[in-house]
């Protein structure tokens, strides 16, 4: 692959409701997300975070620059606990210049608990950058 200087450049790597990608394979980004409040009844829940389902896409969009041929990009999910989920290998293909890659990721996560979590974008073992996803348990109401 390129050098550092020369390509291929992170464009966007972001966490959002939804990706659309139009026939012309332009995107349009709906509702990016950094924090997620998980929201009960004081009345009755527990102390410590149910599990729950949280359903977003990622999106990373690199560019080649002088970059060309064949690499792999990694998707590395780590938990507020430090805990690494396995990793998700997405094969990608640079053609030079203005060409790149768009990859979008569904993300249908059980999270169970507080903190932030991380999700590591890598390309051939080269971290290009983290992205934050913070939780927040939040126990409304009167609770006795």
């Amino acid at each position: 692959m390129a050098t550092e200087s020369s390509g291929p450049y992170l464009v966007a790597a972001l966490l959002c409701e939804k990706v659309l990608q139009e026939k012309d394979e332009t995107l349009s980004i709906i509702r990016m997300v950094d924090r997620i409040a998980v929201t009960v009844n004081a009345l009755g829940s527990s102390e410590t975070m149910p599990p729950t389902v949280v359903n977003l896409n990622a999106l990373i969009s690199l560019k080649s620059g002088s970059a060309k041929g064949r690499g792999t990009v990694k998707w590395r999910v780590e938990t507020p606990s430090g805990l690494r989920l396995p990793d998700q290998l997405l094969p990608v293909l640079f053609e030079g210049d203005d060409r790149g890659v768009n990859l979008i990721i569904v993300l249908n996560m059980v999270i169970d608990q507080e903190g932030v979590y991380w999700f590591d974008v890598l390309l051939d073992e080269q971290l290009l950058t983290r992205i934050p996803l913070r939780i927040l348990y939040q126990r409304i109401g009167q609770s006795g």
